[in-house]
Protein backbone atom coordinates (compact mmCIF):
# COMPACT_ATOMS: atom_id res chain seq x y z
CA UNK A 1 0.00 0.00 0.00
CA UNK A 2 1.32 3.43 -0.95
CA UNK A 3 2.51 5.79 1.79
CA UNK A 4 0.03 8.28 0.36
CA UNK A 5 -2.06 8.94 -2.72
CA UNK A 6 -2.71 12.52 -3.76
CA UNK A 7 -0.81 15.76 -3.28
CA UNK A 8 1.94 15.88 -0.70
CA UNK A 9 3.36 19.30 0.05
CA UNK A 10 7.11 19.85 -0.20
CA UNK A 11 6.94 22.19 2.77
CA UNK A 12 9.04 25.34 3.15
CA UNK A 13 10.98 25.90 6.37
CA UNK A 14 9.91 29.28 7.78
CA UNK A 15 12.65 31.49 9.23
CA UNK A 16 12.81 34.23 11.85
CA UNK A 17 14.43 37.58 11.10
CA UNK A 18 17.71 36.31 12.56
CA UNK A 19 17.70 33.31 10.22
CA UNK A 20 16.72 30.72 12.82
CA UNK A 21 13.87 28.28 12.22
CA UNK A 22 10.48 29.77 13.14
CA UNK A 23 8.71 26.86 14.82
CA UNK A 24 5.62 28.89 15.69
CA UNK A 25 5.14 29.65 12.00
CA UNK A 26 5.96 26.06 11.09
CA UNK A 27 3.06 24.92 13.25
CA UNK A 28 0.77 27.44 11.54
CA UNK A 29 1.63 26.29 8.04
CA UNK A 30 1.33 22.62 9.02
CA UNK A 31 -2.18 23.29 10.30
CA UNK A 32 -2.96 25.31 7.16
CA UNK A 33 -1.94 22.37 5.01
CA UNK A 34 -3.90 19.81 6.99
CA UNK A 35 -7.07 21.93 7.03
CA UNK A 36 -6.84 22.54 3.28
CA UNK A 37 -6.74 19.04 1.92
CA UNK A 38 -3.06 18.19 1.65
CA UNK A 39 -2.55 14.43 1.61
CA UNK A 40 0.96 14.28 3.12
CA UNK A 41 3.65 16.49 4.61
CA UNK A 42 7.15 16.26 3.15
CA UNK A 43 9.45 17.96 5.64
CA UNK A 44 13.10 18.92 5.12
CA UNK A 45 13.28 18.35 1.40
CA UNK A 46 14.69 20.66 -1.26
CA UNK A 47 11.90 23.20 -0.72
CA UNK A 48 12.58 23.06 3.02
CA UNK A 49 16.18 24.24 2.52
CA UNK A 50 17.46 21.03 4.10
CA UNK A 51 20.91 21.59 2.61
CA UNK A 52 21.46 24.62 4.86
CA UNK A 53 19.94 23.18 8.04
CA UNK A 54 22.26 21.78 10.67
CA UNK A 55 21.65 18.15 11.64
CA UNK A 56 20.12 19.40 14.88
CA UNK A 57 17.73 21.74 13.09
CA UNK A 58 16.95 19.12 10.47
CA UNK A 59 15.96 16.55 13.06
CA UNK A 60 14.08 19.03 15.21
CA UNK A 61 11.95 20.09 12.21
CA UNK A 62 11.12 16.42 11.56
CA UNK A 63 10.31 15.75 15.21
CA UNK A 64 8.20 18.90 15.41
CA UNK A 65 6.23 18.04 12.26
CA UNK A 66 5.41 14.59 13.64
CA UNK A 67 4.36 16.08 16.96
CA UNK A 68 2.07 18.69 15.38
CA UNK A 69 0.61 16.41 12.71
CA UNK A 70 -0.27 13.65 15.19
CA UNK A 71 -0.81 11.06 12.43
CA UNK A 72 -3.67 13.03 10.88
CA UNK A 73 -1.85 12.73 7.56
CA UNK A 74 1.46 11.02 6.74
CA UNK A 75 4.76 12.78 7.43
CA UNK A 76 7.61 11.95 5.05
CA UNK A 77 11.05 13.18 6.06
CA UNK A 78 13.83 14.13 3.70
CA UNK A 79 16.87 12.35 5.12
CA UNK A 80 19.09 11.93 2.08
CA UNK A 81 22.75 12.88 1.92
CA UNK A 82 25.75 12.42 -0.34
CA UNK A 83 27.34 10.61 2.60
CA UNK A 84 25.68 7.24 3.11
CA UNK A 85 26.49 7.10 6.82
CA UNK A 86 24.95 10.56 7.35
CA UNK A 87 21.79 9.46 5.54
CA UNK A 88 21.65 6.34 7.73
CA UNK A 89 21.92 8.48 10.87
CA UNK A 90 19.25 10.97 9.80
CA UNK A 91 16.94 8.18 8.67
CA UNK A 92 17.26 6.22 11.91
CA UNK A 93 16.59 9.31 14.00
CA UNK A 94 13.58 10.27 11.87
CA UNK A 95 12.18 6.77 12.28
CA UNK A 96 12.37 7.18 16.06
CA UNK A 97 10.19 10.30 15.79
CA UNK A 98 7.44 8.30 14.08
CA UNK A 99 7.65 9.42 10.45
CA UNK A 100 5.52 7.51 7.98
CA UNK A 101 8.15 7.49 5.26
CA UNK A 102 11.51 8.80 4.10
CA UNK A 103 12.44 10.70 0.94
CA UNK A 104 16.03 9.98 -0.09
CA UNK A 105 17.66 12.20 -2.68
CA UNK A 106 20.38 10.76 -4.88
CA UNK A 107 23.89 11.44 -3.55
CA UNK A 108 24.99 14.80 -4.93
CA UNK A 109 28.50 15.81 -6.03
CA UNK A 110 29.94 12.27 -5.68
CA UNK A 111 28.21 11.21 -8.94
CA UNK A 112 27.82 7.56 -7.98
CA UNK A 113 27.46 4.82 -10.58
CA UNK A 114 24.22 2.84 -10.78
CA UNK A 115 25.90 0.12 -8.70
CA UNK A 116 26.93 2.78 -6.21
CA UNK A 117 23.38 4.09 -6.03
CA UNK A 118 22.08 0.59 -5.38
CA UNK A 119 24.60 0.03 -2.58
CA UNK A 120 23.82 3.45 -1.08
CA UNK A 121 20.08 2.89 -0.99
CA UNK A 122 20.35 -0.73 0.13
CA UNK A 123 22.46 0.28 3.13
CA UNK A 124 20.04 3.03 4.21
CA UNK A 125 16.99 0.84 3.69
CA UNK A 126 18.58 -1.96 5.69
CA UNK A 127 19.07 0.37 8.65
CA UNK A 128 15.36 1.25 9.05
CA UNK A 129 11.95 -0.35 8.71
CA UNK A 130 10.01 2.70 7.51
CA UNK A 131 9.11 2.85 3.78
CA UNK A 132 11.35 4.83 1.44
CA UNK A 133 10.71 6.94 -1.65
CA UNK A 134 13.71 7.52 -3.91
CA UNK A 135 14.17 11.11 -5.12
CA UNK A 136 15.46 11.40 -8.68
CA UNK A 137 16.41 15.03 -9.40
CA UNK A 138 19.49 15.05 -11.66
CA UNK A 139 19.31 18.79 -12.34
CA UNK A 140 20.32 19.36 -8.72
CA UNK A 141 22.47 16.37 -7.89
CA UNK A 142 24.31 15.60 -11.12
CA UNK A 143 23.20 11.97 -10.74
CA UNK A 144 20.29 10.22 -12.41
CA UNK A 145 18.75 6.96 -11.20
CA UNK A 146 18.23 4.88 -14.33
CA UNK A 147 14.73 3.44 -14.82
CA UNK A 148 15.98 -0.11 -14.40
CA UNK A 149 17.75 0.84 -11.17
CA UNK A 150 14.54 2.36 -9.78
CA UNK A 151 12.65 -0.80 -10.60
CA UNK A 152 15.36 -3.13 -9.27
CA UNK A 153 15.47 -1.30 -5.93
CA UNK A 154 11.69 -1.29 -5.55
CA UNK A 155 11.48 -4.95 -6.51
CA UNK A 156 14.41 -6.21 -4.44
CA UNK A 157 14.36 -4.06 -1.28
CA UNK A 158 11.14 -4.54 0.73
CA UNK A 159 10.92 -1.04 2.19
CA UNK A 160 11.89 0.88 -0.96
CA UNK A 161 8.45 1.49 -2.39
CA UNK A 162 8.59 4.26 -4.95
CA UNK A 163 10.21 7.26 -6.57
CA UNK A 164 9.67 11.01 -6.78
CA UNK A 165 10.53 11.72 -10.39
CA UNK A 166 11.83 15.24 -10.94
CA UNK A 167 13.73 14.45 -14.12
CA UNK A 168 11.22 16.42 -16.18
CA UNK A 169 11.45 13.65 -18.78
CA UNK A 170 8.01 12.14 -19.32
CA UNK A 171 9.49 9.46 -21.58
CA UNK A 172 11.69 8.33 -18.70
CA UNK A 173 8.63 8.21 -16.45
CA UNK A 174 6.92 6.00 -19.01
CA UNK A 175 9.97 3.74 -19.15
CA UNK A 176 9.97 3.29 -15.37
CA UNK A 177 6.30 2.37 -15.39
CA UNK A 178 6.67 0.01 -18.36
CA UNK A 179 9.40 -1.88 -16.52
CA UNK A 180 7.78 -1.75 -13.10
CA UNK A 181 4.74 -3.98 -13.57
CA UNK A 182 3.15 -2.34 -10.55
CA UNK A 183 6.08 -2.48 -8.12
CA UNK A 184 6.85 1.27 -8.13
CA UNK A 185 4.75 3.99 -6.45
CA UNK A 186 5.45 6.95 -8.71
CA UNK A 187 5.07 10.59 -7.67
CA UNK A 188 5.56 13.58 -9.92
CA UNK A 189 8.29 15.90 -8.71
CA UNK A 190 7.18 18.61 -11.13
CA UNK A 191 3.98 20.57 -10.65
CA UNK A 192 3.61 21.11 -14.41
CA UNK A 193 3.44 17.34 -14.98
CA UNK A 194 0.92 16.16 -12.37
CA UNK A 195 -1.81 15.01 -14.76
CA UNK A 196 0.61 13.50 -17.31
CA UNK A 197 2.31 11.44 -14.58
CA UNK A 198 -1.06 10.30 -13.23
CA UNK A 199 -1.98 9.14 -16.73
CA UNK A 200 1.02 6.79 -16.63
CA UNK A 201 -0.04 5.27 -13.33
CA UNK A 202 1.35 7.77 -10.83
CA UNK A 203 0.07 7.94 -7.26
CA UNK A 204 0.25 11.72 -7.01
CA UNK A 205 2.68 14.61 -6.64
CA UNK A 206 5.20 15.94 -4.14
CA UNK A 207 4.38 19.55 -4.74
CA UNK A 208 5.78 23.05 -4.34
CA UNK A 209 2.49 24.54 -5.58
CA UNK A 210 0.73 22.98 -2.57
CA UNK A 211 2.44 25.51 -0.28
CA UNK A 212 0.12 28.20 -1.66
CA UNK A 213 -2.76 26.19 -3.19
CA UNK A 214 -3.07 23.00 -1.16
CA UNK A 215 -6.74 22.29 -1.86
CA UNK A 216 -6.41 22.96 -5.56
CA UNK A 217 -3.34 20.74 -5.92
CA UNK A 218 -5.13 17.98 -4.02
CA UNK A 219 -8.10 18.40 -6.37
CA UNK A 220 -5.95 17.97 -9.50
CA UNK A 221 -5.04 14.49 -8.27
CA UNK A 222 -8.36 13.63 -6.65
CA UNK A 223 -10.30 14.53 -9.79
CA UNK A 224 -8.13 12.27 -11.91
CA UNK A 225 -8.40 9.42 -9.42
CA UNK A 226 -12.18 9.82 -9.34
CA UNK A 227 -12.33 9.45 -13.13
CA UNK A 228 -12.78 13.12 -13.99
CA UNK A 229 -9.71 13.37 -16.18
CA UNK A 230 -11.03 16.46 -17.94
CA UNK A 231 -11.28 18.42 -14.68
CA UNK A 232 -7.76 17.36 -13.71
CA UNK A 233 -6.50 18.44 -17.12
CA UNK A 234 -8.27 21.80 -16.93
CA UNK A 235 -6.87 22.52 -13.47
CA UNK A 236 -3.37 21.51 -14.53
CA UNK A 237 -3.55 24.02 -17.37
CA UNK A 238 -5.27 26.72 -15.29
CA UNK A 239 -2.27 26.92 -12.98
CA UNK A 240 0.39 26.45 -15.66
CA UNK A 241 1.54 30.11 -15.70
CA UNK A 242 1.65 30.21 -11.91
CA UNK A 243 3.71 27.01 -11.78
CA UNK A 244 6.18 28.43 -14.29
CA UNK A 245 6.47 31.61 -12.20
CA UNK A 246 7.13 29.51 -9.09
CA UNK A 247 10.19 28.13 -10.87
CA UNK A 248 11.44 31.23 -12.69
CA UNK A 249 14.19 31.35 -10.07
CA UNK A 250 15.56 28.37 -8.20
CA UNK A 251 13.15 26.75 -5.73
CA UNK A 252 12.33 27.71 -2.96
CA UNK A 253 13.05 31.38 -3.69
CA UNK A 254 9.76 32.06 -5.53
CA UNK A 255 7.47 29.98 -3.31
CA UNK A 256 8.70 31.71 -0.16
CA UNK A 257 8.12 35.05 -1.90
CA UNK A 258 4.62 33.90 -2.88
CA UNK A 259 3.78 32.91 0.67
CA UNK A 260 5.02 36.25 1.97
CA UNK A 261 2.94 38.06 -0.69
CA UNK A 262 -0.07 36.16 0.71
CA UNK A 263 0.74 37.43 4.21
CA UNK A 264 1.95 34.06 5.50
CA UNK A 265 5.22 35.60 6.76
CA UNK A 266 7.53 32.62 6.31
CA UNK A 267 10.62 34.82 6.37
CA UNK A 268 13.67 34.92 4.18
CA UNK A 269 16.10 32.34 2.80
CA UNK A 270 19.46 31.12 3.93
CA UNK A 271 22.51 31.90 1.85
CA UNK A 272 23.51 31.08 -0.80
CA UNK A 273 19.83 31.61 -1.74
CA UNK A 274 18.87 35.27 -1.97
CA UNK A 275 15.69 37.28 -2.38
CA UNK A 276 13.86 37.26 -5.68
CA UNK A 277 14.83 39.73 -8.40
CA UNK A 278 12.31 42.55 -8.84
CA UNK A 279 11.22 41.65 -12.38
CA UNK A 280 10.66 38.02 -11.42
CA UNK A 281 8.79 39.03 -8.28
CA UNK A 282 6.41 41.09 -10.42
CA UNK A 283 5.93 38.14 -12.78
CA UNK A 284 5.11 35.94 -9.81
CA UNK A 285 2.66 38.45 -8.29
CA UNK A 286 0.89 38.87 -11.64
CA UNK A 287 0.58 35.08 -12.06
CA UNK A 288 -0.80 34.74 -8.54
CA UNK A 289 -3.45 37.41 -9.19
CA UNK A 290 -4.35 35.75 -12.51
CA UNK A 291 -4.81 32.46 -10.61
CA UNK A 292 -7.24 34.13 -8.22
CA UNK A 293 -4.93 34.43 -5.21
CA UNK A 294 -5.43 37.48 -2.99
CA UNK A 295 -2.21 39.33 -2.15
CA UNK A 296 -1.83 41.15 1.14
Amino acid sequence: MAIFTGAGVALVTPMNDDGSVNYKKLEEILEFQISNGTDAIIICGTTGEASTLSDEEHLECIRFACEVTKKRIPVIAGTGSNCTDSAVYLSQEAEKFGVDGLLLVTPYYNKATQNGLKAHYQKIAGSVKVPIILYNVPSRTGTRIAPQTVVDLCREVPNIVGVKDATGDISEVAEVMSLADGCVDLYSGNDDQITPVLSLGGKGVISVLSNILPQETHDIVASFMAGDVEKSRQMQLKYFDLIKALFCEVNPIPVKKAMNLMGMEVGSLRLPLTEMEEANAKRLADAMIKAGITLK
